[in-house]
């Protein structure tokens, strides 16, 4: 892990709301101090994740997922540490210590970067070369200026073309491999993964090329677009194809368009319509759906109406229920057969397609719409299936006017009052937060002391050295003064970041639980109580010593320095 100064990541730390930052990615529902959901790192029902704002970090107590702000980004969005810190440090205004950042980059990342972005340029150049691959995206009337911003390419046909030009070494050839640019046959043989098609990078939210898309330029070739695998830089189901074109074209975003295919975002930025996005031939996953609401409050999903395509609104629809916070909206537009947002904004051009736009299905209608197609709402037992069905999903919607709202809807149609959210997300949360408090090990002074601290960071500062309990041989003896230290030192640290400077230690874990814990009576009265059991600690340490130079004086007698300092402590004990 990079080396930052800890002032700076103490400081990132106390600006940064942990509960902000998750939940802008994960639906949070407020449980009394805390915030909780279902955990985004395993699969569970009920809702066992839970995000602290006064501690500023979360723990899962199905998983055992624990961490700050930092290690969230890391493990939600699978970013570098810091590249993770370059975000929050964004959010809140503060400067990464340059020189710090190029002397820690991660190596192999950057080797990794370095390679796709070869590709791409292996490709912009073969497309200038290709009259093949030109002609074709003039008879699609796309201009020079889009295929710049889009870096399109062309991979040229033969098994070998971008093997022979960059993979000159067995260094570069492995990145590239790991770039999934190579297939290998079933003798081991290594080759071009794309071959005579016209290649769309794919951008991560940094600019850098992290994949590519590749479509056949004859009709009769097959599979019409091949994508990249999933790599150590791309994974499908988080990204999204012209999102970061479409932040260049617009610095702030009202809304965004989600398209099925690459050539539907390109012609759409042809005539104007840059706010278009596409998935990468996969359905519209959460993370997607946590993407796009974060880049603009107004999505809108675009898909054929056929029958496969209400299946993928639905799908669309399944992933941002559970993230349309107040201020947010989703709404689906269905085009004729036949007929895509290419051929659409051809035809109609890009006020054309604006009108489509306004005239699209909000998530509500759509909801509805699709729950009861074979219900009969005259009836009594139509409406208590049309309940059913809605009733669980409804409760995923996070607390606000809009779910609010929904359930209303839902009354009007049935005449059921639809709950605010199903029991079965309720009682598992409190299992699940109190089961580990059932089964706490046996509070000690030592776990009490550590407890406090990681409440209070600031308590340490009532202690004054020497930190005689230090010589305590007791478990936890040692983490304790250690924390002791580090707060002495960093005076300013906050739970968040005390919690970061053990992180990838063993005692990780056990701090993240005891941070949890809760602590009984009033907060003004706890540096009272932190300070009785310091003394009780040191009183112990004194009994420890007593006993040491007893045990020494029945073996081989004390000298006047150990007799000196058996009546000190003696004394000490009356005091």
């Amino acid at each position: 892990m990079a080396r930052l100064p800890d002032s700076f990541i103490d400081d990132l730390l106390a600006r940064t709301d942990i509960v902000e930052v998750v939940g802008s990615r994960v639906p949070l529902k407020r449980q009394g101090k805390e915030y909780a959901a279902r955990c985004p790192f395993h699969d569970e029902r009920s809702a066992s994740f839970t995000v602290s704002p006064t501690k500023q970090f979360y723990h899962c107590f199905g998983c055992g997922a624990h961490g700050t702000a930092i290690s969230f980004l890391m493990n939600y969005d699978r970013l570098e540490f810091l590249d993770a810190v370059d975000e929050l440090a964004k959010r809140v205004g503060m400067e990464v210590p340059r020189d710090t950042r190029v002397r820690n980059e991660d190596s192999d990342s950057r080797d990794l970067y370095a390679a796709v972005d070869a590709a791409a340029k292996f490709f912009q150049k073969q497309y200038a070369a290709s009259d093949k691959a030109r002609d074709y995206v003039q008879r699609r009337s796309i201009d020079g200026a889009i295929v710049d911003a889009y870096m399109i390419g062309y991979a040229p046909d033969g098994y070998s073309g971008l093997k022979d030009a960059l993979g000159t070494d067995p260094r570069r050839m492995s990145l590239l491999e790991r770039a999934g640019l190579f297939s290998k046959n079933d003798k081991g043989h290594v080759y071009d993964k794309f071959r005579d098609r016209l290649m769309f990078p794919i951008h991560d939210r940094r600019g850098r090329v992290i994949a590519f898309g590749g479509r056949v330029l004859d009709a009769d070739d097959s599979p019409k677009y091949l994508n990249s695998p999933e790599t150590p830089l791309f994974h499908k189901g988080r990204e999204l194809y012209g999102l970061w074109q479409a932040k260049q074209a617009n610095p702030k975003l009202d809304r965004l368009v989600v398209v099925e295919g690459y050539m539907d975002v390109v012609a759409l930025a042809q005539y104007g319509v840059t706010q278009a996005v596409a998935t990468l031939g996969t359905a519209t996953t959460p993370d997607h759906a946590e993407l796009l609401f974060r880049s603009a409050p107004d999505v809108y999903f675009c898909f054929d109406g056929d029958r496969a395509g209400r299946s993928a609104a639905w799908k669309a629809l399944e992933s941002v229920l559970p993230r349309m916070k107040d201020g947010r909206q989703a709404l689906f537009l269905f085009l004729p057969e036949g007929e895509d947002p290419d051929t659409i904004v051809r035809k109609e051009g890009a006020d054309g397609f604006a009108a489509r736009l306004a005239q699209a299905m909000p998530l509500s209608e759509f909801f509805f719409g699709e729950l009861s197609k074979d219900v009969n709402l005259g009836s009594l037992d139509g409406k208590a299936r049309l309940a059913e069905r809605c009733k669980p999903l409804l409760a995923q919607i996070p607390d606000g006017a809009f779910g609010d709202l929904m359930r209303q809807r839902l009354t009007e149609l049935t005449g059921v009052g639809a709950r605010a959210s199903s029991p079965q997300t309720h009682v598992p949360v409190q299992r699940a937060r109190t089961a580990p408090m059932a089964h706490a090990p046996r509070q000690t002074l030592v776990r009490s002391a550590i407890v406090r601290l990681l409440h209070q960071p600031a308590l340490a500062s009532s202690l004054q050295p020497p930190y005689r309990f230090a010589m305590l041989r007791q478990p936890g003896v040692e983490l304790l003064a250690e924390i002791v230290a580090l707060v002495r030192e960093r005076p300013e640290i906050t739970t968040g970041a005390l919690l970061e400077h053990f992180g990838g230690r063993e005692e990780a874990a056990a701090l993240h639980k005891l941070a949890l814990q809760s602590l009984p009576g009033e907060e003004a009265a706890w540096r009272e109580e932190f300070l009785d059991t310091m003394a009780q600690l040191e009183k112990q340490m004194l009994q420890q010593r007593v006993e040491e130079l007893q045990a020494k004086q029945r073996e081989s007698g004390l000298d006047e320095s150990d007799k000196e300092e058996m009546r000190a402590l003696l004394q000490a004990r009356l005091a």
